[in-house]
């Protein structure tokens, strides 16, 4: 692991390479004027992965490219940890993600102007005039940048995040405890994209699968107040969620493995 500031700009660089392409693939699947318009959940599912995949080779030498709270929080409770470390692997994290949801709005610019005030179909459906949002409720881009419930049961969505989540850090905690030596090294990166794949497609279908506090409060923190016509709201009274849930399932896997698998 190398110095605080290492720490910090590995992060912000990832995280933000992470919410980039992340969040881009939600964008070019939501865009009618997208080429890959209505792609689909597989899209997403495998473009999330692959940006994972990307951000954790990208700056895995900098920071050990944890571009997560839950991770970080994780690996702080089951090893050893400065504050500052931990304080620059957050504060990274969560510029990092802002950063990389105001770099999707600026390539998608024309996209979302269009989206917001031409329309109709997607905007409002019947009674609502062309170019207006709906007076209350989640914005009409808002998945763009975050998560929102199929179904809008706190205690399940909830429950849903805190499983989902326990999954991917149990399989960052494990690692390697099969294998030869240290760990598993370069593979590492690859099988964290693959479980993050794993987890779209058979956890991800009632919340989005945030498993990340900083993956969703930054972007949702950038759809606040980028300007956008006719945005509506940022859906603050769930965001707490999928900060909190992500938290839970880093606190419940770290005991499941001091329990269960650690040397």
């Amino acid at each position: 692991m190398g110095t605080c500031s290492d720490i910090f700009f590995g992060e912000v660089i990832g995280t933000a390479v992470l919410i980039l392409l992340g969040g881009g693939v939600c964008a070019a699947v939501t865009f009618k004027k997208s080429k890959a318009f209505n792609a689909g959940w597989v899209a997403i599912a495998f473009g999330w992965g692959f940006a994972v995949l990307t951000a954790v080779y990208m700056v895995g030498g900098l920071s050990g490219a944890h571009l997560n709270p839950a991770v970080t929080t994780a690996l702080a409770l089951t090893g050893s940890m400065s504050l500052g470390e931990f304080l620059a692997f957050i504060s990274g994290q969560m510029l990092g993600a802002f950063i990389g949801a105001v770099l999707v709005y600026v390539a998608y610019y024309g996209q979302f102007m269009s989206h917001l005030t031409t329309d109709r179909e997607v905007l409002g459906g019947p009674g609502t005039k062309d170019g207006e949002a709906p007076a209350s409720g989640p914005g009409p881009v808002l998945g763009v940048f975050s998560t929102a419930p199929e179904i809008r049961k706190p205690w399940q969505n909830l429950a849903t995040e805190i499983i989902a989540t326990a999954v991917l850090i149990l399989a960052v905690l494990t690692q390697g405890l099969n294998a030869d030596g240290d760990g598993l090294g370069i593979l590492g990166g690859l099988i964290t994209a693959l479980v993050v794949v794993s987890i779209g497609f058979s956890l991800g279908g009632p919340t989005g699968y945030a498993v990340n506090p900083a993956r969703d409060l930054g972007p949702r923190i950038a759809h606040a107040v980028l300007p956008m016509p006719n945005k509506g709201s940022s859906d603050w009274s769930y965001a707490w969620i999928p900060v909190v849930g992500p938290l839970l399932g880093a606190l419940l896997a770290s005991g499941i493995y001091e329990l269960a698998f650690h040397p």
